[in-house]
């Protein structure tokens, strides 16, 4: 063979690896095949796919079963800037695995399972500028710093429940952050000056329990971090208090308190502490626990501090909040805040006293508390809140529109007013109202129409999610109008309205427009009428095309079609719409809509024949047979303690944790798993059934991954019709991470049923609770 020839074959057998390895990735992962962004992620891999070109640039493989990153894996992604690979089983790393990667800009290895950090992987990382490591198993970061090499890192994250060492030059190379996360529940040692090499820091997130390192940590802070949050520590010792005494003389303009438990003891010195901090200006207190009601075990004096302006508290608990004080001992404090949240923490009252000596608030936000008609009107007293300019009542137990207004009447400077979602029913025909008002929300309020009780002087107004069937308001100043999910059947008059720019009326009972109600909005620019009954006539959709006065004209699908074809697309610019001869013809378009039924009457025969339509038949019929099946198997035929109902992405937990303990209990536990227990060859849905009726109990481990999982639902739905119609209790739910019910998919009607009358076991990350989690499942195994 001549030496053209070995060229030739050489060309041509690097085509032919390179077309295989990208079928194999189109294959692994259908929608890397044309795309810049490939997303790979949930799919069950169990190693990056092959077959990676420079095209990419952002890459998730999110939540797989990836073990090892191969140093040939990402070779050809060198134009990669976004790497997801977080939530994998990683547990190690090819030390040249990133090497072409340099203008990579995200890499996220966190929830993993990697033991060591090692700074030969970060190298080549030129570019970098956000790196998350959390929640993997490594105890330390080294003797030396993983990330000298990363001149362009603006935030990272460390830590997990294993993490108890930071060493000096951890974090060499790092000069500049914009976000700094550390996870440090477990850390024990802290080497003095290792964080005081990074000389800005803007957010510094850190996760602590130990006192002794957090002032540790402070102390090399002072001058380098301006919003300091602080997450799971509890100040509940007064005598610890003298440790944080180094606070003081931080620079820092923010403090956040997340998860954090506070007591009547330190409350004092806290509040001592943060009245120190030279440049403080945000106080922050989100989802904590104050232990007390308030009777400070000492007189707070206060240093009047000139610097604190905002104060935050968002789900404050506190136990007996019905027994908390007026507050008289912090109201010095007051003077110098303009804006104050305090939501979702259970306040039912302002004392008079406290408001009044908010002299510079300008903003309140008193949203989801437990506000009354007559709370509000001791809270909004006279020479209470005098510049205020933005209140915020919203999800309160406000009832009497009439009250509300009067109540906050002298408020000369109020601008903006939110009573959203309270019920205030039957609405006045006069109310009297502050003077200035130019905002409010009356959205979700049951008022079934409007009056002249609304104030005159409005320039928004939004009454949406009523039961309004008209609206004929005089509001000359009105700018904003938003209707959205009434029973309006015609547009609100123009003439009353003459400065309207923006109108909604989404969701309505709109069925048309006509062209002296168009052209009566003369300073209109965006009106969004989607979500209504449009008739849809060539002549309406023509005269709102060429109408030139509104700039902007959203018209929702029509329900009814009277010309030949919908026009008006949904969120779709009128503007946009083209009308020509062929949509105006009847014929064309319903012998178009039979060919096309025809071809998808074709399409589902072959796709049901590719697909195995006649599977799924089997399967619907073997419910229907559990669901007509009688009475559950007799005693002597059960030889389970429970089936284990879960999800392959939650094996890992189920087969070495919860297997582990309960099957080397004593007595042990004998556990149902369709892995090792269902009967080779037979059909899977009969295994499912037959492994239910043989097990005294049917224990469901739910996560994320369990909703998702269709294999889940059929096990849950036969349970149901086996188990809970028979009116016992032989369902467990094992919740394996958090899962609020409103977001559990609505195929999952019987997990949301379940989850809302029955009690669940929710699977501690503390390990110091993880004892009592196992002794309540095993008294519920054996109940």
């Amino acid at each position: 063979m001549t030496k053209h020839s070995w060229q030739v074959w050489a060309i041509y057998m690097l085509l032919a690896a390179n077309l295989s390895e990208q079928q194999a990735l189109k294959q692994a992962c259908p929608s890397c095949s044309d795309a810049q962004l490939c997303n790979c992620s949930s799919m069950g891999l169990d190693f990056i796919p092959p077959g990676l070109t420079a095209k990419i640039t952002m890459l998730n493989l999110a939540h797989n079963r990836i073990k090892h990153i191969r140093s040939q894996d990402l070779q050809q992604a060198v134009n990669l800037r976004a790497l997801l690979l977080q939530s994998n089983k990683i547990s190690s790393i090819d030390e040249d695995s990133f090497q072409s990667l340099a203008k990579l800009e995200l890499l996220d290895l966190s929830n993993n399972s990697l033991a060591h950090l090692s700074p030969v992987w970060f190298g080549h990382l030129f570019s970098l500028q956000h790196l998350h490591l959390q929640g993997n198993f490594y105890r330390d970061l080294g003797e030396s710093s993983p990330f000298s090499g990363l001149r362009n890192l603006s935030s990272l994250r460390l830590g997990n429940p294993r993490f108890s060492v930071i060493r000096q030059g951890n974090f060499e190379g790092i000069e500049l952050l914009n976000k700094l996360w550390i996870d440090g529940g477990n850390l024990s040692q802290y080497e003095q000056g290792s964080l005081k090499l990074i000389k800005k820091i803007n957010h510094m997130v850190i996760n602590l329990r130990n006192i002794n390192i957090f002032s540790e940590i402070v102390r090399d802070l002072l001058h380098s971090v301006t919003w300091l949050e602080v997450r799971r520590i509890a100040f509940s010792n007064s005598a610890e208090m003298q440790l944080l005494r180094v606070m003081s003389s931080s620079f820092a303009k923010k403090i956040s308190f997340k998860q954090t438990l506070l007591t009547d003891a330190t409350v004092p010195e806290i509040v001592s502490i943060l009245e120190d901090m030279p440049k403080l200006v945000e106080v922050e207190l989100i989802d904590c626990r104050l232990l007390g009601t308030g009777q400070w075990e000492m007189q707070i004096q206060a240093n009047q501090s000139q610097t604190v302006r905002v104060l935050t508290i968002q789900k404050l608990s506190i136990e007996e909040f019905y027994l908390f004080t007026d507050l008289r001992t912090v109201q010095d404090l007051l003077f110098l805040f303009t804006r104050v949240t305090v939501r979702n923490t259970k306040v039912f009252l302002v004392p008079c006293r406290i408001s009044q000596h908010l002299r510079s608030l300008e903003y309140l936000d008193l949203s989801a508390n437990l506000l009354g008609d007559q709370s509000l009107e001791h809270s909004a007293c006279q020479g209470g809140w005098p510049l205020l300019q933005t209140l915020n009542l919203s999800q309160n137990s406000l009832g009497d529109l009439e009250m509300t207004g009067r109540s906050l009447s002298h408020l000369r400077n109020l601008i903006v007013l939110d009573i959203s979602q309270n019920n205030f029913g039957e609405i006045p025909d006069a109310c009297e109202w502050p003077k200035n008002l130019k905002y409010l929300n009356l959205s979700s309020t049951q008022i079934p129409e409007v009056t002249t009780c609304i104030p005159p002087t409005l320039e928004v107004l939004d009454v949406s999610a009523n039961n309004l069937k008209e609206f004929g308001l005089q509001l000359p100043f009105l700018k904003e109008l938003y209707l959205t999910k009434n029973q309006l059947k015609t547009l609100p008059g123009a003439a009353p309205i003459p400065n309207l720019v923006v109108m909604s009326v989404r969701r309505n009972k709109l069925n048309s427009f006509s062209k002296e109600e168009f052209e009566s909005f003369k300073r209109m620019e965006l009106l969004d009428a989607s979500d209504n009954n449009f008739i849809c006539s060539c002549e309406f959709l023509s005269f709102i095309h060429h109408q030139a006065g509104i700039s902007q004209v959203l018209v929702g699908w029509p329900d009814k079609y009277v010309c030949d074809s919908p026009l008006a697309v949904r969120g779709a610019q009128v503007g946009a719409v083209h009308l020509s001869l062929m949509e105006c013809h009847r014929s064309l378009v319903v012998s178009s809509i039979c060919i096309l039924v025809f071809l998808v009457i074709l399409i589902l025969v072959a796709v049901g024949y590719k697909y195995h339509a006649v599977w799924y038949l089997r399967m619907t019929w073997a419910w229907l047979q559990a669901k007509r099946k009688p009475k559950r198997a007799p005693p002597k035929d059960i030889c389970y303690d429970a089936f284990v109902s879960y999800s392959e992405n939650d094996s890992n937990w189920v087969e070495n944790v919860m297997v582990r303990e309960l099957e080397q209990a004593c007595p042990p536990f004998r556990l149902c798993l369709h892995k090792r227990d269902f009967v080779p060859g037979k059909w899977i849905v009969d295994n499912i059934i037959d492994s239910i009726e043989k097990s005294h109990k049917t224990l469901f481990v739910l996560s994320e991954h369990f909703v998702q999982s269709e294999w889940c639902k059929y096990e849950l739905d036969f349970s149901h019709f086996r188990l809970f119609d028979e009116n016992n209790d032989a369902v467990i739910l094992v919740l394996l991470e958090p899962i609020q019910s409103k977001t559990i998919p609505k195929r999952f009607c019987k997990l949301r049923k379940i989850m809302n009358t029955k009690t669940y076991l929710e699977w501690p990350l503390e390990e110091e609770q993880q004892q009592m989690f196992w002794f309540n499942l095993k008294i519920a195994l054996k109940s």
